[in-house]
């Protein structure tokens, strides 16, 4: 079961029937996101993998998993809201057993991203998990 802010966005997906104002909704999440500072787009928070410039900067307070993350391109900026619903705030342990494929799959997305997109968005999964692995 994936966290209550992941599961708002499932049902505002069910609202929506038009894919034009998923992505839309999508692109608003991104842009009400806080800004990554510049001094954490450094090499070590870059996501390799990705079409467009991301950066994904963990924190474990507390035994809980938090990231930060930005990019350069909207729709992407979007993809790491969606994913900063569905990990945020997790404990660190919980953070390898979500599926993100079968969460993320309740939205159809697969369906409407590009083949680099759905690339990127498989090499920011892989990061949080191992972030939080190595945590």
């Amino acid at each position: 079961m994936a966290q209550a802010a992941f599961e708002e966005v499932v049902e505002d997906f069910e609202f929506l029937d038009d894919w034009e104002d998923r992505y839309r909704l999508v692109i608003e999440m991104g842009k009400a996101m806080e800004p990554l500072p510049e001094a954490l787009r450094v090499p070590a928070t870059k996501v390799d993998g990705c079409a467009s410039q991301v950066w994904l900067h963990p924190s474990i307070s507390e035994g809980t998993y938090h990231f930060q993350g930005d990019s350069d391109a909207m729709i992407v900026r979007g993809l790491i809201a969606l994913l900063h619903r569905l990990y945020d705030g997790l404990p660190v342990a919980e953070v390898g057993a979500v599926d993100a494929g079968a969460e993320l799959g309740r939205l159809g997305l697969h369906d409407h991203l590009s083949a680099q997109r759905s690339n990127g968005l498989r090499a920011m999964i892989e990061r949080i998990r191992a972030q939080a692995a190595a945590a």
